[in-house]
């Protein structure tokens, strides 16, 4: 008897010692939660349930500050925080994942162009989901992530968050075009990162044809100012030779994401064009039947 309990008392310590082993002291916490500085207590409040977090569930806390975007990216240290973000660090290897949780509110930045910012930052297999309670750009929610890693004592690159930041920028003043859509700037954001993994740049005329490629490629038509502050953009990705090589598969899955939701859009489009045409039809044969009837 006393052979058995020393058995599983050796076992027990065992599996003690294992777990112990299997989750390194400094690990990273489960998921952190960042609030926009401004956010009134019921707004707080909203955030969470958008979230569906419980009023027992253990995440991390913290607020997002004006003067987190001056540190962070030289914002402006008197800038009204709102967006929010539950970020998970470490989503045992699922990529870059970005869920817009209340879309109404997010009104200029979609999940792909995050996601393609955060590549840029130099951020990895980490999900962000992002809520507003009121209606904003979203582009402080980027430096709430920036926030989340530096609670957890993760160093990301200052001049590539600032990049970052000025690419999300770019990205939302290029699908401002009323010719080019947000899912138009998300591919082709994608697309030239993919391109630089691939050709590997050493000169602004190369990236000058990278772009010019890419533009070409995906027909979209840019005018002047703008293909300039594109290049402008992607140069400086060159000159802090970023290794997108190594992100390669989330590239790909920014390109499907994107390219899913361009298909479902048509497939929208496509639908109101055949309500639009059905009723175009139907008002001509009603003046038709009319005109017979006075003739």
């Amino acid at each position: 008897m006393r052979k058995l309990t020393k058995s599983i008392l050796s076992l027990l310590l065992i599996a003690v010692l294992l777990v112990s082993l299997a989750t390194p002291a400094g690990a990273v916490s489960e998921s952190i939660l960042i609030y926009g500085e401004k956010l009134s207590e019921s707004q707080r409040q909203e955030v969470r349930a958008a979230l569906k977090l419980g009023e027992n569930a253990a995440v991390e806390e913290h607020d997002v500050t004006g003067q987190d975007y001056a540190n962070y990216i030289d914002g402006n240290p008197n800038a009204n925080m709102y967006s929010s973000a539950l970020i998970t660090m470490d989503n045992g290897g699922e990529g870059l994942v970005v869920n817009i949780l209340t879309p109404g509110n997010i009104t200029k930045v979609t999940s792909e162009m995050y996601e393609n910012a955060l590549l840029t930052a130099g951020a990895e297999n980490v999900t962000v989901d992002v809520v507003s309670p009121v209606a904003v750009t979203g582009h402080s929610a980027l430096t709430g992530i920036y926030k989340a890693y530096d609670v957890e004592g993760v160093e990301l690159d200052k001049e590539r968050m600032e990049l970052a930041n000025d690419e999300l920028v770019v990205a939302t003043d290029l699908a401002e075009n009323e010719d080019v859509s947000e899912e138009d700037v998300a591919h082709l954001l994608t697309e030239i990162k993919q391109m630089i993994a691939e050709q590997n740049p050493v000169t602004r005329e190369e990236v000058e044809e990278i772009v010019s490629e890419q533009l070409s490629r995906l027909e979209i038509n840019l005018s002047d100012e703008d293909r300039q502050m594109l290049i402008n953009l992607v140069d400086r990705m060159r000159e802090l030779d970023i290794d997108f090589g190594s992100v390669r598969d989330q590239l790909k899955d920014i390109a499907k994401s994107v390219a899913d939701r361009a298909e479902e859009l048509g497939l929208d489009e496509g639908f109101w064009k055949k309500v639009a045409n059905f009723f175009s039809e139907m008002f001509g044969a009603l003046s038709n039947f009319f005109k017979g009837l006075f003739n």
